[in-house]
């Protein structure tokens, strides 16, 4: 069982966590316009990979059993999927409407938790998926027909929606190992195999780096790096279902960077979709 102050505590740093990593998705979207998808997402992993070095250095290494590697191994793979299309629907869509249609993953990780984790199974959840889904049709029909490229909304909600799931899965696994691995060592994991299997589709599309811009990427990787250990540590003191609300957040995050580093402002269409998908979201909690 979950006490209350190790709730309360996960629930924090679930909270910081999603705020640091949506600012990274800021920052992620702002070198969209600039570099190809599978480039950034390379050089977001690459920096995450030497922050999570100097991390995993600090604490003394611990190195992953077998077992261990095989599974994070396996989490790097989903973790790639999850990160690549996000990116791209960020590059198609406004931060905040991204933000938003991300709203199903909670309801996912709720769905993954009874299947993987073999947590109590609610119908509330198809209820939720199709209360969710519905969410996410009101923001992407809002866009339709305001510019002559009406299908990009719906290739971004298409991606947003892969991405949701790859990331539900990457968080439902780590809830499974969260308490068998050591932090320094799943964080550690989690950046540097991505980089690898990045590696040859980023030389693929490669093109120069501006100084300036490998600044900004050094920032996005140690925000990666903060935010999944800030997520771990919350996944390893409580259920995952438990935590799957506090990506609610997103959207408050997702708001404030947009506006404040595109100028952008959410429209009716998306909130009202974000209501529907935080209420079905609500429909998986459990009692």
């Amino acid at each position: 069982m979950t006490s209350t102050f190790d709730l309360k505590r996960a629930v924090l740093l679930a909270a910081i966590g999603e705020g640091v990593l949506s600012l990274m998705d800021a920052l992620m979207k702002l070198m969209s316009a600039r570099y190809p998808i599978f480039e950034i997402t390379f050089l977001r992993f690459l920096f995450g990979g030497l922050v999570a070095i100097g991390i995993f250095v600090a604490n003394g290494p611990v190195w992953p059993s077998r077992e261990a590697m095989k599974f994070h191994l396996l989490r790097a793979v989903f973790a790639v999927g999850a990160a690549t299309t996000f990116f791209y629907a960020l590059s198609v869509l406004p931060l905040a409407e991204a933000m938003a249609l991300s709203f199903v993953a909670p309801i996912f990780i709720a769905l993954l938790a009874v299947v993987i984790l073999k947590e109590r199974f609610d119908a509330r959840i198809g209820i939720a998926l199709a209360i969710g889904l519905c969410g996410m049709l009101v923001i992407v029909g809002g866009k339709l027909g305001q510019d002559n490229s009406s299908a990009d909304p719906w290739r971004g909600a298409i991606a947003v929606l892969v991405s949701a799931f790859l990331y539900a899965l990457v968080m439902v696994m780590l809830r499974a190992r969260a308490n068998k691995d050591p932090l320094p060592t799943i964080v550690l994991i989690q950046n540097v195999a991505p980089a690898f299997l990045l590696l040859i589709p980023a030389l693929l599309v490669w093109q120069p780096v501006s100084w300036s811009d490998l600044g900004v990427f050094a920032v996005i990787g140690v925000l990666a790096a903060s935010g999944h250990m800030l997520l771990a540590n919350a996944f390893m003191r409580a259920e995952a279902a438990r935590l799957a609300p506090i990506h609610y957040l997103v959207l408050v995050w997702g708001t404030l960077y947009g506006y404040l580093i595109f100028g952008d402002i959410p429209g009716l269409t998306t909130l009202i979709g974000a209501v529907l998908i935080v209420f079905g979201t609500l429909l998986t909690r459990r009692t």
